[in-house]
């Protein structure tokens, strides 16, 4: 007995089924679509499946379906979709919204007009993963990729260079096994992070023949990220810290600030923001504190925010 999952038919059947279909006395589907069971050449499962003679295939859209799991409890064996099978499914929906007699908010995005869903996505995603929050982080993975989707999708309608989801990851399967040679093929070998950091922007600069250390950054990225990764990037090239701006305006002291720190592997804008979230809680933990006072928060004077601030109340007698 074979039991082959097709929680997403549209990825289609999985390679390694083809072999137990083509020896399989009989084919059944349990939880499919009558249309795709149809094409299968699939008939209703019985309820006395493991009864039946063999080889048996049954395909499921489920791996909780009770007909998969007492296969299972027989010890059938199963064949899952690839990892990944789940994409074409997010891409046919994607595809459903923006086509004609879809959704009419969806159909008239550009890509200009999604850019502010994608940084504010992506600052979501960025919470989830500082708070540690693994359903929201399960979330706004899909929101991020919500992005990719439909941004491809734009792209494909374009009339003078069309591209659509799938040059978008081909290209990135190039890129990927393009700049590791040493797994995908026989080239030296990368046994340290470090190493593998350095030869990814050397084969970088080759690539992209890139006449600057710095082409290539992202000048639209927060200011404080930006000024760590200038400070990384020229740090690469032997560019010395003292060619950093060298005013005394808040500006200026903050890009070294910031530069120096990327250079010295502190991610200036995470430690920021992690710096900001805390003062933000104390900022809630002082107010609570004064309305359990009897204070108005909002009517306090420094005196009154100093004696409610949590690291004041921490140093008090208890």
């Amino acid at each position: 007995m074979t039991v082959v999952l097709l929680p997403y038919p549209d990825a289609g059947i999985p390679p390694a089924a083809v072999p137990f279909l083509r020896s399989a006395h009989a084919v059944y589907a349990s939880g499919i679509d009558g249309e795709l069971a149809d094409l299968l050449g699939a008939k209703p499962a019985p309820d006395d499946l493991a009864a039946e003679p063999g080889p048996v295939v049954l395909f499921a859209a489920d791996a909780a379906d009770p007909a998969v799991e007492a296969l299972v409890r027989a010890g059938s064996r199963v064949i899952a979709q690839p990892s990944g099978a789940g994409l074409v499914e997010a891409a046919k929906v994607m595809d459903r919204l923006r086509s004609p007699g879809g959704c009419p908010w969806d159909a008239e995005q550009t890509h200009d007009s999604l850019r502010q869903y994608l940084v504010e996505e992506t600052y979501e995603l960025l919470d989830a993963i500082e708070e540690g929050d693994r359903a929201a982080l399960r979330e706004e993975l899909g929101d991020v990729l919500l992005q990719v989707l439909f941004h491809a999708r734009v792209a494909a309608e374009d009339a003078k260079d069309p591209f659509d989801v799938d040059a978008v990851a081909s290209a990135l399967v190039a890129k990927l096994v393009g700049r590791h040679p040493h797994v995908f093929t026989d080239a030296e070998r990368v046994h340290t992070a470090a190493h593998q950091q350095v030869r990814w922007e050397e084969l970088k600069q080759a690539e992209k023949r890139r006449e600057s250390s710095v082409d290539g950054v992202a000048l639209g990225q927060p200011a404080v990220a930006l000024a760590g990764k200038l400070g990384q990037r020229t740090g690469r090239a032997g560019l010395p810290a003292d060619l950093f701006p060298g005013g005394d305006s808040p500006a200026e002291q903050l890009f070294r600030l910031a530069a120096s720190a990327r250079r010295s592997g502190v991610d200036p804008e995470g430690e920021l923001r992690a710096v900001a979230k805390r003062f933000a809680a104390d900022v809630r933990a002082a107010e609570k504190a004064a309305r359990a006072a009897g204070l108005d928060p909002a009517a306090m004077d420094a005196d009154a925010w100093r004696a409610h601030w949590p690291q004041a109340n921490s140093d008090s007698p208890q």
